[in-house]
């Protein structure tokens, strides 16, 4: 009953507070204390901490991701807006799709036709049968 009462008081990082209500310094600045904190609660894991201290480490280390995906998500999505509407974009940004569709030739490409196959349609049109097979 005590372990779970100390998880409850534990300020949990919600990655859709940090998302809307910190700037990139605060991001960074909620980084190092969580960093810091949890070299604490090893130096005390080390010495023999409460059990309670033990298993805030976990929860310690899930935060630090959640700040780390959140900082990492807004840099992506800086790249995203200055690259929007360039011709060539890094290969984290474009499109991913699959290796063949990125390879397929465009509609534009697929479309057209040789000056040779020209004359073979005008030549050879293609016939037009009444009975379908």
């Amino acid at each position: 009953l005590v372990h779970t009462l100390d998880l409850e008081k534990m300020a949990k990082v919600k990655a859709f507070e940090l998302r809307n209500n910190k700037t990139r310094d605060e991001l960074y600045r909620q980084l190092e204390d969580l960093k810091t904190e949890l070299s604490q609660l090893r130096v005390a894991k080390v010495t023999g901490g409460a059990a309670s201290k033990l298993s805030k480490i976990k929860v310690v280390r899930k935060s630090i991701a959640r700040v780390l995906t959140v900082i990492n998500q807004n840099k992506k999505e800086a790249a995203r807006t200055s690259y929007a509407g360039k011709t060539f974009k890094p290969l984290d940004i474009r499109e991913k799709k699959t290796r063949a569709i990125r390879r397929r030739l465009s509609a534009a490409d697929a479309s057209k036709v040789t000056r040779k196959e020209k004359l073979k349609l005008t030549h050879f049109p293609v016939r037009k049968f009444a009975v379908k097979a």
